[in-house]
């Protein structure tokens, strides 16, 4: 009896086969509409946040532009998608500005509210607005994880907040290595 060979295994959490997280259509910082298809043949990696975030937004694009550097040149097959579910500070000139600060081939998309909870809703993400401790000042509570697609554009893995670069960078080539 002949055994199949080791079935390369996620760091992260497979999520293959949900029934959502299976399309976006939102303009990007450059006011360009945007969908998942745009990124065929490259590995998707979709994160929701806003720009006022203190901690959570700020450490994982960091850690996204680290995953970046770590993958070098298969770096090319890779696309990160930052979502804003802020869209009421979050302007695209903000984005334009905060998300290709951690890396020149991020991309921001922001929407309208209705664009907004939209797409929240089909990758399941909670958001909402906490009020601050001055007047007309906010924060926003969100999920902290991001959710990655292969480059056939189809749902794989959902990634959580605060592991460090390498188990993405790991999952990364793996669905890569599969194209």
């Amino acid at each position: 009896m002949m055994l199949s060979p080791a079935k390369s295994t996620f760091r992260n959490t497979d999520v293959t086969g949900l029934d959502y997280g299976k399309d976006f259509a939102m303009p990007d910082h450059t006011g360009k509409m945007r969908t998942l298809a745009d990124f065929k043949g490259k590995a998707v990696v979709v994160f929701f946040g806003y720009t006022h975030c203190p901690d959570v937004c700020p450490t994982t694009m960091a850690e996204m532009a680290n995953v970046m550097q770590q993958l070098g040149p298969q770096a090319d097959k890779v696309q990160v998608i930052f979502v804003t579910v802020d869209p009421e500070r979050d302007t695209p000139q903000l984005l334009s500005q905060y998300v290709p600060s951690f890396d020149p081939r991020f991309i921001g998309l922001v929407g309208d509210k209705a664009a907004t909870e939209k797409m929240a809703k089909e990758f399941r993400v909670f958001y909402q607005k906490v009020p601050g401790k001055e007047p007309g000042s906010y924060s926003v509570d969100h999920t902290a994880g991001s959710y990655i697609f292969d480059p056939q554009g189809r749902l794989r893995l959902f990634v959580r907040h605060g592991q460090g670069p390498e188990p993405i960078v790991h999952d990364l080539k793996i669905l890569l290595s599969q194209a």
